[in-house]
C-alpha cells in the first residue's frame, strides 16, 4: 500500500519551513533520510495489523526546530538554556474501510488528519527530556495532549538506544471519533451505543535502536507498546472487536552525512 496522499502533503509543507532556517543551526544539526516499512494496528483499538511502506526523515536543527516522519514537526520559538518550545504539527492516521474488515460498512471510516498546536520541552540533562505537546484537528473538533519522557540509553559500542514513555489524552470529540459508537453502528454490531467523554486514551513505551552499517548508513528500529485507557479501552469496539494492547513497529534503512 503506498504512503497516504496527506502524508506526502505533510512532508511537502514541513520541509520548506525548516530548510530556509538551516543556516542558523549549529554543527550539532542532524540529517537522516531513508525508507522502510511500518506495521501498526489496522485501526485504533484493532487486534489485527496493517503494513505500509514509509519514507524515513529525521531533521534536527538546534535552536530552529525538527521534523521527523515518526514524531512530526517542531518549530522552536522559545530558546532557553533548558526549556524550549514552539509550534507543533503532527499527522494522525485514520481508518479505511479496507482496514475494518468485517466491520466495514458498520463502523464509519475515518480520513487521516493533520494536527497543529504547540509544544514545551525541558531538558533535564544531556540524556533526558520531559515535554508535552497540545494540538487540535485542522479539520475537526478533536484536541490532543501528549506528555512524554525521552531518554538516551547506554550505548552498546556503535549501537545507539533510546526510550520514550508517553501518556496521551483526548477531548470528548476526539474520543468519540475513534472509539464512540452511534445508534446505527451499535445496532449493526449488536452492542450498546458508546459515547465516551474526554480523558486518558493511551499509555505507551517506545524503544528505539540504531545499528550502523557503514560510516553513512544504518538500520533504525522503533518498537512501541501501548495500552488503551479509560473510555478508549472500555469501548465496545475495543472490548468485543479489538484489543486494548496496541503494538507498532517500524524498520528503515537510512543514510546520514
Amino acid at each position: 500500500m503506498p504512503p497516504r496522499p496527506r502524508f506526502i502533503l505533510l512532508l511537502a509543507c514541513a520541509l520548506p519551513a525548516l530548510w530556509p532556517l538551516a543556516g542558523t543551526a549549529t554543527d550539532n544539526a542532524v540529517l537522516a533520510a531513508g525508507a522502510g516499512v511500518q506495521r501498526m494496528p489496522a485501526w485504533p483499538g484493532a487486534k489485527n495489523d496493517r503494513q505500509d511502506p514509509v519514507p524515513y526523515i529525521d531533521i534536527e536543527l538546534p535552536g530552529v526546530g525538527s521534523f521527523s516522519t515518526l514524531d512530526g514537526l517542531e518549530l522552536e520559538f522559545l530558546h532557553g538554556p533548558a526549556v524550549r518550545g514552539g509550534l507543533y504539527g503532527g499527522y494522525q492516521w485514520g481508518r479505511e474501510r479496507s482496514d475494518l474488515g468485517a466491520l466495514g460498512g458498520k463502523v464509519p471510516s475515518l480520513s487521516p488528519r493533520v494536527n497543529l498546536g504547540g509544544y514545551l520541552e525541558w531538558q533535564i540533562n544531556k540524556a533526558m527530556d520531559v515535554g508535552a505537546n497540545l494540538s487540535h484537528d485542522t479539520q475537526g473538533a478533536g484536541a490532543y495532549l501528549n506528555l512524554y519522557v525521552d531518554t538516551d540509553l547506554p550505548a552498546l559500542g556503535p549501537v545507539e538506544e533510546a526510550a520514550t514513555l508517553r501518556w496521551s489524552l483526548m477531548n470528548g470529540a476526539a474520543m468519540n471519533r475513534f472509539f464512540g459508537l452511534g445508534n446505527a453502528s451499535a445496532a449493526a454490531l449488536g452492542v450498546a451505543p458508546w459515547h465516551p467523554s474526554g480523558g486518558s486514551e493511551m499509555a505507551s513505551l517506545e524503544y528505539d535502536l540504531f545499528v550502523p552499517t557503514s560510516h553513512h548508513t544504518g538500520v533504525a528500529l522503533a518498537l512501541v507498546y501501548g495500552r488503551l485507557l479509560g473510555g478508549a479501552a472500555n469501548s465496545p469496539l475495543v472490548q468485543q472487536f479489538g484489543t486494548a494492547n496496541q503494538w507498532s513497529e517500524s524498520l528503515a534503512f537510512i543514510w546520514h552525512p
